[in-house]
């Protein structure tokens, strides 16, 4: 199989979307329904997760550009407004987890209202209504209760109602993706202030904070953001917080880099993608199998070979880009190699999608596809980037 052919990228982006549509739309409450088993079952038809909900609006986004499906473009917008509608609370933040139209925790997380930015962006991009609402709306959050403008990066965690009770806990992952949603915000209104942002929130996570850390990227900081190397020692395998490097975050910011190099070149971007990469590759790649361990100890010991979707899908992506910017055809042997693992253990070829995590051998242990927040987002946006890398580039498609 050609997986660097743009037919081929296309046709998975439809086959994503076609695990999904229409059984993921909530006809009845609104927004979507997530949780669905490896047939397509739905087992849970009342979680509503933001960063599902946001997901879904920025996958149907996408694919309405790429399919040409107005009626992708309606999904995005039935998102949106359930977004702007119920997830969006009287005091102005978007709540975590509802059920229904109810709320099962309304905890405001920074990570949730990045997506909620993306998915406001992949809108805009899409012509759906409800975008420059959401857009303008989100930002104005955003500034006035997640930005630290002393620390130029966002606080993680905000209690609902008052707005008073910061968690002193600091994270990448949250203004990684307040990153990525940045750069899509700008592609989308080709207002510099998204760029500005995007490219402090790079500067400041993976050159200052990283020059601590052997210019790799921790994912935990203590309230002054100075390196929490114990954070959750004992616990490696927390689903959200895991101990340790991801070599799944390298890849991604790799990726990132790259897209603000397209939009704003600097001398240090495409260096520190292809250090990021290539550590992450490094200390993570098992040759003999070609499985891609998720996390390791500042040690370099592999504390979790667990193998998760979402770092094939970047691991896709960046390679891409990498082969593209540079020329150097070694990025497009990492491509093939990560796109032959994920078609032939995470593609489910008989109802579409990936399966979510696998154990070292390869073999999957859950038949939920879809849990709360899943979507195959990472794997759609992989296809998107890469022809949106073509697109821009030019030089080696097909």
């Amino acid at each position: 199989m050609d997986f660097r052919n743009k037919d081929f990228l296309r046709a998975h982006i439809a086959e994503i979307i076609g695990f999904y549509h229409p059984t993921c739309i909530d006809t009845e409450y609104g927004g979507y329904i997530n949780q669905m088993l490896d047939d397509g079952t739905v087992f849970d038809p009342a979680t509503k997760h933001l960063v599902g909900t946001c997901r879904f609006v920025y996958n149907y986004a996408l694919a309405s550009k790429v399919l040409e499906r107005e009626d992708f473009r309606q999904v995005a917008a039935h998102g949106v407004a359930f977004l702007l509608n119920h997830h969006r609370q009287p005091d102005g933040g978007y709540a975590w987890v509802l059920n229904r139209h109810d709320i099962s925790d309304g905890t405001y997380h920074c990570y949730g209202h990045a997506f909620v930015l993306l998915a406001a962006a992949g809108a805009k991009k899409a012509g759906a209504e409800g975008a420059d609402e959401l857009l303008a709306d989100i930002w104005e959050l955003l500034e006035t209760r997640f930005w630290d403008a002393k620390a130029k990066l966002y606080v993680d965690e905000i209690s609902a109602g008052d707005w008073t009770a910061v968690d002193p806990y600091r994270g990448q992952n949250a203004n990684m993706h307040m990153c990525e949603a940045m750069l899509s915000a700008f592609e989308a209104t080709g207002d510099m202030r998204y760029l500005d942002r995007a490219e402090l929130l790079s500067e400041r996570i993976c050159v200052e904070l990283a020059a601590g850390a052997d210019g790799l990227i921790w994912e935990h900081y203590k309230s002054d953001w100075s390196h929490d190397w114990n954070y959750n020692i004992d616990d490696p395998k927390n689903l959200f917080r895991p101990y340790g490097y991801l070599p799944g975050h390298f890849v991604e910011w790799s990726k990132l880099l790259l897209i603000l190099n397209r939009q704003r070149p600097s001398k240090w971007l495409i260096p520190k993608a292809e250090f990021l990469f290539k550590t992450a590759l490094d200390k993570a790649w098992e040759p003999e199998t070609g499985a891609i361990n998720y996390t390791f100890a500042p040690d370099g010991r592999i504390l979790d070979t667990d193998q998760y979707y979402w770092v094939f899908s970047e691991t896709i992506g960046s390679s891409a880009l990498l082969a593209l910017e540079t020329g150097n055809p070694e990025y497009w042997g990492w491509y093939d190699r990560a796109w032959a693992y994920a078609d032939r253990h995470f593609v489910d070829h008989d109802h579409g999608g990936w399966y979510r995590v696998l154990d070292q051998s390869g073999t999957r242990y859950s038949n939920q596809k879809s849990p709360a927040s899943k979507t195959d987002y990472h794997p759609l946006s992989a296809c998107f980037e890469v022809l949106e890398a073509y697109r821009n580039v030019g030089n080696q498609a097909k």
